[in-house]
């Protein structure tokens, strides 16, 4: 009597679905996250593309740190070269800082946002060019100064990255200009991410010099058109 042979992994492999989530403590983690979720060679169920649900889905949604950076991230990757995505990426990272500013508790974005897709291509490139400075970066981090990402602190944060957004509007218009007030965001992320105030302090400063440098370009395009806001 012959016996069947045993199901082995060589003989019928399984179909895995993504690898599980980390903690996002700094960039690696969140690379990681994104990694699992988004590459074929980890996840086989990935899809060619990817949506922004999935994408916040790495860092969780009830966190702010993580999710500026995640947003940040996405605003200095190549997947901003999409027409309209910098403008978009600003748009979001303003609803989270009004959120934040405003004490709510667990995030809240439209269905729309989370439904729109990018490339998981992008996305993969993105991540593999960030790798090398990301883990550069990570090796500095440390908590110090960690009443910075506390309030009434983080209300300070909430403002400066909404400064951040509406400075990107404008700039967006320019190339690569929006890359300066993105750094800032991802500055923030990391910061609150990590509960390092010094890199919060930097993020802060990024804001205010992106600000000072960006007036001429608000004082001349921006400020004409209030005039035909109703009153």
């Amino acid at each position: 009597m012959s016996v069947a042979p045993p199901h082995t992994a060589a003989t019928e492999p399984a179909l895995v679905g993504p690898r599980k989530m980390r903690k996002v403590e700094n960039i690696d983690s969140l690379l990681d996250n994104i990694c699992g979720q988004v590459d074929c060679a980890l996840n086989p169920l990935a899809k060619d593309e990817v949506t922004v649900r999935e994408l916040l889905a790495t860092v969780g949604r009830r966190s702010y740190g993580p999710l500026l950076l995640l947003v940040g991230l996405i605003a200095i990757s190549p997947i901003t070269a999409v027409p309209g995505l910098t403008w978009a990426t600003a748009a979001l990272t303003f609803l989270i800082a009004v959120q934040m500013l405003v004490g709510r508790r667990t995030p809240w974005l439209p269905k729309r946002a989370l439904d729109a897709t990018v490339s998981r291509t992008l996305v993969v490139k993105g991540v593999t060019a960030a790798r090398p400075w990301a883990r550069r970066i990570d090796k500095l981090l440390k908590p110090r100064l960690t009443f910075l990402a506390l309030q009434p602190f983080v209300n300070l944060i909430a403002l400066a990255c909404i400064g951040a957004a509406l400075i990107t509007i404008p700039l967006g218009f320019i190339p690569f200009a929006p890359m300066i007030p993105s750094l800032a965001i991802v500055l923030f992320g990391l910061g609150m991410t990590a509960r390092d105030g010094f890199v919060l302090l930097f993020g802060m400063a990024g804001v205010t010099a992106t600000a000072w440098f960006s007036w001429p370009l608000i004082a001349s395009f921006v400020l004409p058109l209030l005039r035909y806001l109703p009153v």
